[in-house]
């Protein structure tokens, strides 16, 4: 499952070990920092762009295209936010693009969340007990 895969791996020679050959958790090395969203893939502006041409299935999109212009709905809005969470690592609110005016004030929005650091983890969905009748 998703959720069980690491987030980054980190290669050892060999383990670090205390003096009764268990594994000295203390002494491993701290992960190595992820990428910046700039430079995976391209940019944050070209992401976003392609990522609203997936969801609107548009051939082009411009700095200037309204989302809701070129088609965009609600669950639309919420896929596009899901997709660049997982993709930029940046925690965006839907409030964020159906408050921008355009696709580059859009673009401004996710630039600031992901210069304002990586998104929280969010807890995995669990499945609801059945309901008692």
């Amino acid at each position: 499952p998703a959720h069980l895969v690491p987030a980054t791996v980190t290669v050892l020679e060999a383990m670090p070990l205390t003096p009764n050959g268990k594994v000295d958790h203390r002494a491993l090395p701290v992960p190595a920092a992820e990428a910046a969203p700039e430079a995976v893939g391209g940019g944050v502006a070209e992401q976003v762009a392609e990522v609203w041409r997936t969801v609107l299935g548009v051939p082009e999109v411009l700095p200037a295209d309204d989302f809701l212009s070129l088609g965009g709905h609600s669950l639309a809005a919420l896929r596009v936010v899901h997709l660049l969470r997982r993709k930029l690592n940046v925690e965006l609110q839907l409030r964020h693009l159906l408050d921008a005016a355009d696709l580059a004030a859009f673009t401004e929005a996710v630039q600031r969340a992901a210069a304002a650091g990586p998104a929280a983890a969010r807890p995995a969905l669990t499945a609801r007990r059945p309901a008692v009748r």
